[in-house]
């Protein structure tokens, strides 16, 4: 994979087909040959043991590209899923099923603003203002920070999503009361932040906890009630992938089954 550090937003109509030259140019494409992937930006060069490959500057999605030695590679823009298999880790980030639950339990979409603990790698806070949501995000460790404002810039969010470097409960005093549609939190201080929830949030406004440990789960759910939240809910988010061969069909027999717990709480 090969990847710049001075990424541009992509402009809104790209995903529309319609996108500029100008911005074209700077939006890194993904280069795909069977299970093979490569992220790579307009202009670069890629090499691989299937030969030379020049990346045009004006190369857009649904391009075939072929290397030097002729074997061919299909375009193809990066779209949402694609940012938790090509962002810069830091820890293991949110998986998409989680961030699709949060997604979906909260409705967040255009015109709503969101603060959010425990940035991370940053695939949740890109999803959401991929949905149109303006974020704010705290990640304590400065190097996991900057890392993420370029995975930010990778994604085409860095313009919507403010990572800010520190923990989110020694500013929460100067934070704007009632200015947040979602509260998302993936931090082991989740229930401190969680009392703070009802002068954060809008009339209606929801908050989202996730956690891998059931004991901080629990804290979540009783300081949510403790601070009159309304609608609480707890769900431990369980998948598991199906596999087909010629002997049958079943449950695959190495999922990665569960991966946490999501308390969801309303603001009323």
């Amino acid at each position: 994979m090969t990847r710049v550090s001075d990424h541009e937003r992509a402009d809104d109509d790209a995903d529309a087909g319609t996108e500029s030259d100008a911005d074209r140019d700077r939006v890194p494409v993904l280069l795909v040959r069977g299970d093979r992937e490569y992220l790579v930006e307009p202009g670069d060069e890629m090499g691989t043991d299937l030969g030379v490959l020049e990346v045009p500057e004006d190369v857009h999605s649904g391009d075939t590209l072929e290397t030097h030695l002729g074997d061919e590679f299909q375009v193809r823009r990066l779209r949402g899923p694609d940012l938790f298999h090509h962002f810069e880790r830091t820890g293991a980030p949110m998986v998409p099923r989680d961030i699709g639950l949060v997604l979906g339990e909260t409705g967040i979409a255009g015109g709503d603003r969101v603060l959010d603990a425990g940035t991370g790698t940053g695939v949740l806070a890109a999803l959401m203002a991929r949905a149109g949501a303006e974020v704010v995000t705290y990640e304590q460790d400065p190097e996991f920070a900057d890392v993420a404002r370029e995975n930010m810039a990778l994604g085409g969010v860095e313009d919507a999503v403010d990572v800010r470097t520190g923990d989110v409960l020694e500013d929460v005093d100067a934070l704007e009361p009632s200015s947040f549609d979602v509260l998302t939190l993936d931090t082991a201080d989740a229930p401190a932040m969680v009392e703070h929830a009802p002068d954060l949030l809008v009339d209606g406004g929801f908050v989202a906890v996730y956690s891998p440990f059931i004991e901080s789960t629990r804290e979540v759910a009783e300081t949510a009630r403790e601070v009159g939240l309304a609608n609480i809910t707890t769900r431990e988010t369980i998948q598991r992938e199906m596999q087909f061969d010629e002997r049958g069909s079943r449950p695959s027999t190495a999922p990665v089954g569960h991966t946490g717990y999501l308390t969801i709480a309303r603001n009323e």
